[in-house]
Parts: C-alpha cells; structure tokens; sequence
C-alpha cells in the first residue's frame, strides 16, 4: 500500500483553526492523508511530554510518521568533528522519532565542498557505518535510516551516490526526492521514460524490498543552473516539474509501495492528496 502524506504545516493548518502539533494527525486524517515528515531541520526539539500527544493522535488516526533530520548533517566534511557531530544528530534524530511512534529518519548527506565527489563520497560512506553501529549500540536497530538524494550540483546525493550509501547496510533505504534529481540534472527526471530508468537503477542496485518500500520526496522545483533554487505548488510548478502523473502509473503498473511525501511551498498536504487521487483513479477507485 503506498502512503501520501506532507512535510511540514500547510498553510491551510492553521487557516482550519488548528494549533498545535498533536492536531496534525487529525488535520491529516480530514486531508485523507496517510503519513506526516515531523521537521527537524533546524535541530531536534522533542520531549516525551510534547511528543505523546502526536504520538497517540496519530496511532487512532492511522498516520505513519517519519523525521527529517537536522540539515546541518554533513557526513563528507574534511573536520572530523563534524561528522562525528552528524552521527549524534542522527542519535538525537533516533529518540526523537521513537517518541513519536514512527521509524524512519530522512538525512541530507552534505555537501562536497573543495574536495572531488569520490573523495567526498568515501567520507559519508565511513560516516554511514559510524551511524549504523551507533543507532545499533543506543538500541535503535529496528529503525530505518533514509539518506536522501538532493537537488543542488555541489551537494552529495545524486542517485548512484545514495544507493552507494545504502550499500552500507541492508536496513538503510533511499529517500529519493524526485524533485531533487530533476532540478540537479536541468529536467533530466521529468518523464515517465526518465523515472522508469531511475526506479530500474535503484532496483537493480538494491536487488531487495528497499526497491519496493523506498521513502519518497515530491514537488515541483524551480531550478537554474546550480540545481534547486526553491520548491514551488503544483499550482504553479508544472513549467519546471516534474509531474507526477507518470511517477504514479509507474508505481501502479509495477506495484511498488513507498512512502511519498510531498514538499509542495504551502500547499504540501493539498497536492498529496491530489496524488493520492490520481493514484486512486488509477485503482479504478
């Protein structure tokens, strides 16, 4: 079964009258959603007095939770510390998302920086196992970590990049932002022949149900030519893309069911659910 959900509030949360965390579920349900990315981007702030709430709304609710990390992650930096840093924030990451009741953390892998891709890559690679073997010493084994691909030229993610770090252990999954890949190849991943290539890459990298249960990011990206400049709404994205009719035939017609989450600027829980009635119609439902 694939879940639609939402990064962040819409705007459209607090215009219903919502106002505090533990009512997203609710709002989501009424959304006829299914998940919710809790955002920790700017760093990990969840108690178990705040979380408790969400955690309980979403479980009557039925909606799945995942956690973005905090962006500052930097799993390629030349400091030592601070990939020693992006362990703990993922650790921090770990017990956030474990009072909230869901399993999978979504990470940024960093930037290049003034060093080659390869070299880069080596670094994250040996800061992937360093996360593995803490989330597993803390007891935090049974949770998914989700390195994401990532949509400007100078950072670490393309798509070969975050199945290489998936190589590292067989838990970790990607989290593949469609509208990442398309703004950092100039509307390379915009048609269906394009994210038919990109799924038979991931499952032939994968060769395992990471390939069908993958996490998802979706937006529509304005780009130039360093990569992503902003996320825009469906509403006014279609000029960049990419669209997303053709990502859900292809999920139908080959029966994968990730998560997908959708980044929209504002509109994030309208146009998942304009997703999941396209994936609907394709259902016949």
């Amino acid at each position: 079964m694939i879940l639609f959900g939402a990064a962040g509030e819409s705007d459209s949360f607090r215009q219903q009258g919502y106002k505090n965390g533990s009512q997203m579920p609710l709002y989501l349900k009424g959304m006829g959603l299914d998940a919710f990315e809790y955002q920790c981007g700017r760093g990990v702030r969840v108690s178990e007095k705040s979380a408790l709430p969400i955690r309980q709304q979403a479980q009557q609710q039925g909606i799945v939770y995942s956690l973005h990390a905090p962006y500052y992650i930097s799993m390629s930096s030349l400091e030592e510390e601070k990939r020693l840093n992006s362990v703990d924030y993922i650790l921090q990451s770990a017990r956030a998302i474990r009072l909230l009741g869901g399993r999978r953390i979504i990470f940024h892998s960093g930037s290049c920086g003034k060093q080659s891709r390869e070299a880069a890559l080596e670094k994250a690679m040996d800061t992937m196992a360093r996360m593995v073997e803490a989330v597993d010493r803390e007891g935090f084994g049974d949770l998914t970590l989700c390195p994401e691909t990532m949509g400007k030229v100078g950072q670490l993610g393309t798509l070969e990049e975050v199945l290489a770090l998936c190589s590292v252990d067989k838990r970790i999954t990607p989290c593949i932002d469609f509208g990442h890949l398309n703004a950092r190849t100039q509307g390379g991943c915009a048609d269906k022949a394009a994210m038919a290539a990109l799924l038979d890459k991931m499952a032939d990298a994968l060769q395992d149900d990471r390939a069908s249960h993958f996490h998802a990011h979706f937006s529509m990206i304005e780009y130039t030519a360093g990569g992503e400049k902003r996320h825009l709404t469906f509403a006014d994205g279609r000029s960049f893309g990419p669209d997303y009719e053709p990502l859900l035939e292809l999920l139908y017609q080959r029966g994968l069911e990730p998560v997908i989450i959708c980044e929209s600027a504002g509109t994030q829980a309208e146009d998942a659910a304009a997703m999941k009635g396209y994936y609907q119609q394709l259902q016949g439902g």
